[in-house]
This record gives C-alpha cells, structure tokens and sequence, in this order.
C-alpha cells in the first residue's frame, strides 16, 4: 500500500492560512492524503508563527509544521514548541534550544521519519552545525530504525539544496526545500527513489511579492527606508507537491499542487 504525502509551500499571513482554510480538507479526501506537512514559519503576519496560528493550522489537517530561520521570532512560540511535537524547529540548532527537528509517525504499517533542517548560507543571524553533516546521520538513523526518511531542507541558494537532494538520493523518500516561496519547475524522482524539488512554493496570494504587497516592496527598494512589509489576499492559492511512496520506501511519484480558493 503506498503513502501519498503533501509538503504545502511556506504559509504566508492571514490569506495563506485562509487557502489552507479553503482548499486543505477536500484535497486530502479527493487525493487519499495521509499526511500533511507544510512550512509555517510565516503564518503569523509573514514573519513567525505564533502559538495560536499553529494550533489553527492543525486543527485544519496539518499534520507536521516546519520552520525555519524564523521559527522563534514569536516570544510565545519559544515556549511552546517544546510542548508540541508537531512543529518542527530545525534539527541543526543547538542541542539545548526548545523544541525537536525529528518526527516519528505511523502511517498504517509503515514508519516515517520528518527531518527538518535549516540551509548552511545566507542566515547571518544564525550559526548552526552544518546541514550536510547533520542529514547524513538523521537519515541512516531513521533507515536503522525501519524508518522512511522524508527531509525538508529550508535554505536559500539552489545549489545548496540540488547538492542537498542529490547527496541523499536513493536514501531518503524525499528531498523538499523551501524558503524562497517560488514554487520551482524541477519536481523530479531522483535515482534511487527520491523525490525532490527545489521549492514548493507558498500558500497565499501570488499576485505579490512572497506574499506581501508589492508596492510596498516597491518603495522599500526604491527608498531604502525599512517599511514594515504588507499582507497580500491577491489570488490566494494552496501550493505544494504530493508526492507518492511505495510500500519498498522509495518515491514513485511527485505532482505540483495549485489550487486558487476565492477570498471570503
């Protein structure tokens, strides 16, 4: 029996939580989706999740949340991301720092193993172990425990996440990467049984600039003046890939996902 699991593109703002709202329910019933894991270091006004936007998000199907580089920018995530273990922080911060980048699940008789790590480059405000070194061990451990490892790498330059996808082919059922919010035209199976694409995107409007007002964005590089970034509800769409694993552990199958869902 094989698995069908959908990696949802960064959740940006209000307008991606309500794509999620609109669209996540019957697309799960219509694709027999078993699990879903979707990055939402965003949610909350484009910069962070807060405790009360994460648990709207699993209440409406999310099974996973990642995050990133910004996963502590709410004070009151710092808290309870320790307490839930259904956001993932990434798994290269330091030991000691609240919350896990790992997840076990069952799905059926198999066993998934979630791994969400943070890119090497372009995070001046963070300094982590390296990413590479990291993803080896996470994903031989999770195959010495019978596991399925599906990763998801937040990084910025496309290189590092194609070096990233190609390292780990043939061992992980999948390579997802995410932060930039394009959703990118390489969804591949790599050899070996590995599904990956560079980006999947994001969940919100996309007539805007990753999510927000784009004149905003405009003035912003036009003035150089630090203006607070907008909320964008332009052509709200749910962004992603489904990608399908066979009962062997290996992915046979990846499909980009786009559904508009009209503003209310």
């Amino acid at each position: 029996m094989s698995i069908r699991v959908l990696f949802l593109g960064e959740i940006v703002g209000k307008g991606g939580i309500a794509a999620v709202k609109g669209a996540l329910k019957p697309l799960k019933q219509e694709r027999s989706i078993d699990v879903v894991i979707a990055n939402g270091e965003g949610a909350t006004g484009g910069f962070g999740l807060g405790k009360a936007h994460s648990m709207q998000l699993l209440k409406l199907g999310i099974d996973i949340i990642t995050g990133g580089e910004k996963i502590y920018y709410k004070l009151d995530m710092v808290e309870f991301i320790a307490q839930n273990p259904s956001i993932l922080r990434p798994a290269n911060y330091p030991q000691q720092n609240p919350g896990r980048g790992v997840r076990y699940l069952n799905v059926g008789e198999q066993k998934l193993c979630v791994i969400n790590l943070l890119g090497n480059a372009d995070f001046p405000r963070t300094h982590l172990s390296n990413a590479f070194s990291l993803a080896q061990y996470l994903v031989d451990q999770a195959l010495g425990e019978g596991a399925i490892p599906l990763v998801q790498f937040h990084a910025s330059p496309t290189a590092e996440k194609l070096t990233m996808g190609h390292m780990l082919k043939g061992k992980a059922a999948a390579v997802i990467g995410t932060h930039t919010k394009v959703l990118s035209g390489d969804a591949t199976i790599l050899e070996g049984g590995t599904a990956y694409i560079t980006d999947n995107g994001r969940c919100g409007s996309q007539m805007s600039v990753g999510g927000f007002d784009s004149q905003v964005e405009i003035d912003k590089q036009i003035s150089a003046v630090p203006t607070r970034s907008q909320e964008c509800w332009q052509d709200l769409e749910l962004v992603g890939v489904l990608v399908e694993i066979d009962e062997s552990g290996k992915a046979v199958g990846i499909e980009t996902i786009r559904i508009p869902v009209e503003e209310h």
